[in-house]
């Protein structure tokens, strides 16, 4: 081997196909944070001064909202720098861990919640129900001017997704907050912030519980629910030439970006390049565009 052949390796190319984060959904983000931080001040202050546990937890669950944006933010940004050879895929998985730990932050913020509210049903404080009703009814304004905000583009990222179910959670605390102040206001029954509390944390359980799931698989490489591997077996196995189809593997990189590797038994070594592209002419109708295809004259592994 000559001096010339130990040069470095080149970067790789990887054709992932992945949906950059563009500016503008960087900047709605940005909006939609600094709506956030300013709505969690003035809920925490006024649930400090109305004695309301309903204000308390959706201020609670906006801390958890507000480190869920910058995060979103931060990682659109890094995710997007270029393959190396040492990360020959780049960042782009650093928006599943992003959900992950968000998920984790709004399970850890329902349970606190519930122990608070617990208490409270005990002994249950005396609540300045205008106050309440006020807060709560800023902070339902501005989770609606987010919602509007961030509803275009949703369903762009897992990340992004994540960051839409925090401010929609949090919509739905506006609500309850408002709902409790409403109800100690007209009636006088305090037991309603406690409880109207629980529901909050629920809904917070919920989202929290389907993102954090959602997540896992990714990085567990589980099989995507809505490809079947038994259909991209069949697709694959019926095509003319291919004999049979082993060491089959679907799962997903990143939001959007689906993989896919398997070994195709091809007695005719002649037929493989017509085949490779009827796989993935086939597979793209999935939503499978980066595939590794082995073809052999007969199986190489088991």
């Amino acid at each position: 081997m000559t001096a010339t052949d130990r040069s470095p390796l080149p970067a790789p190319i990887v054709c992932t196909h992945v949906a950059p984060l563009r500016d503008e959904s960087r900047r709605r983000l940005a909006v939609v944070l600094i709506l956030t931080a300013a709505v969690m001040v003035a809920e925490a202050v006024g649930g400090l001064l109305a004695n309301s546990l309903a204000l308390l937890a959706d201020a609670g669950h906006m801390v958890a909202d507000v480190a869920a944006l910058g995060l979103a933010l931060f990682v659109g940004r890094v995710a997007q720098r270029p393959a190396t050879p040492e990360r020959s895929y780049g960042l782009v998985r650093l928006e599943i861990l992003a959900a992950l730990v968000n998920g984790a932050i709004l399970i850890v913020i329902a349970a606190g919640i519930a122990i608070e509210a617990w208490h409270r049903l005990r002994a249950p404080p005396a609540i300045h129900g205008p106050l309440v009703v006020g807060v709560a009814t800023l902070g339902l304004l501005t989770n609606l001017v987010s919602l509007r905000i961030l509803h275009r583009h949703h369903d762009h990222s897992l990340n992004q997704r994540g960051a839409y179910l925090h401010v929609l959670s949090d919509m739905l605390g506006s609500i309850g907050a408002l709902a409790a102040g409403a109800i100690v206001l007209l009636t006088g029954w305090t037991l309603a912030d406690p409880l109207l509390s629980v529901a909050i944390g629920l809904l917070i359980l919920q989202s929290a519980w389907r993102l954090v799931r959602e997540s896992a698989d990714i990085l567990l490489e589980a099989t995507p629910a809505h490809i079947p591997l038994t259909t991209v077996h069949d697709r694959l196995v019926s095509i003319v030439g291919v004999s049979s189809v082993h060491d089959l593997h679907v799962w997903t990189l990143t939001s959007g970006v689906v993989a896919m590797s398997g070994h195709l038994v091809v007695r005719d070594p002649g037929a493989n390049q017509r085949i490779l592209e009827a796989a993935q002419e086939r597979l793209r109708g999935l939503g499978i565009h980066h595939m590794t295809v082995q073809m052999e004259r007969e199986e190489t592994c088991e």
